[in-house]
C-alpha cells in the first residue's frame, strides 16, 4: 500500500523536511547549542541515530561558528565534501575550503613515506596554516595523524569535525579525537559518518551567522 503524498511546494521542502524531523524527535531533548547541527545531520541522512552518536566537547558549535566568522580555513579529507559544503556562505563569511587529496605532491609524499595520501595531506595542511577546521569524513588515517600532529606540537586545530565512515580504524580513530583535552570536536561516534555529514555539520554552522 502506497503513503499518501504530501503537497508541499518546492522552496518548503527543507522547512517540512525539519518540520518531520521535529516531531519524529518526540520527547527527546537535544541541547540547543547542539540542536541545529543534529537536526541537519538527520536531514541529509534520513539517520536518526544521529541524535545519540554526535558528541560535541564543550561549546564546540559556538567555537567553530567563531572561527568561521573568523575566515579560518575548513579543510576537508573528500572532494565530495568540499563541494557538499556552501560555497557563498563561506564567502560572506570570509572562509575558504580546501582539499589536497589529488594534489600531486600529496601523492609523491604519500608514495615516498608509504603512508595514505589522507595522511600525506594533513602534513600539508599543517603547513598551510596551524589554525584551521577539520572536516573529516572518509580517512581514520587523516585523524589519527592529525592525532599525532597535535601531540607534536605542529598544529592546533579550531575544531575537528571527526565524522568518517567505514571498518577498520573508524571507531579507533575517533576515539583518539574523544581523548584530545584542549581541542574542539564534533565526532560521530561508531562506524557512521561520511563525507556528507561533515559537509552538513560545516553547513549547519554557516546558516546560523547572520
Amino acid at each position: 500500500m502506497f503513503s499518501k503524498l504530501e503537497r508541499v511546494r518546492p522552496e518548503e521542502i527543507e522547512k517540512r523536511s525539519f518540520e518531520i524531523i521535529t516531531h519524529e524527535l518526540g520527547d527527546k531533548k537535544l541541547d540547543p547549542e547542539q540542536e541545529l547541527v543534529i537536526k541537519r545531520v538527520i536531514h541529509t541522512t534520513a539517520d536518526f541515530d544521529y541524535a545519540d552518536n554526535l558528541i560535541f566537547s564543550p561549546h564546540a558549535v559556538t567555537l567553530g561558528i567563531e572561527a568561521l566568522k573568523a575566515g579560518i580555513p575548513v579543510i576537508t579529507d573528500t572532494n565530495m565534501g568540499k563541494a557538499g559544503i556552501n560555497k557563498k556562505a563561506l564567502e560572506r563569511v570570509g572562509s575558504s575550503v580546501h582539499c589536497f587529496m589529488a594534489d600531486d605532491d600529496v601523492a609523491e609524499e604519500a608514495k615516498k613515506r608509504q603512508t595514505t595520501r589522507a595522511h600525506a595531506s594533513m602534513d600539508k595542511a599543517a603547513r598551510l596554516s596551524g589554525e584551521c577546521i577539520f572536516a573529516i569524513g572518509n580517512a581514520p588515517t587523516a585523524l589519527v595523524h592529525l592525532y599525532e600532529l597535535i601531540q607534536e606540537g605542529k598544529i592546533n586545530p579550531r575544531l575537528i569535525i571527526g565524522v568518517p565512515v567505514g571498518f577498520v580504524n573508524v571507531t579507533a580513530s575517533k576515539e583518539l579525537i574523544l581523548s584530545l583535552p584542549d581541542v574542539p570536536y564534533i565526532v560521530a561516534r561508531g562506524r557512521k559518518g561520511g563525507s556528507n555529514v561533515a559537509a552538513a555539520i560545516i553547513n549547519a554552522m554557516l546558516y546560523q551567522i547572520s
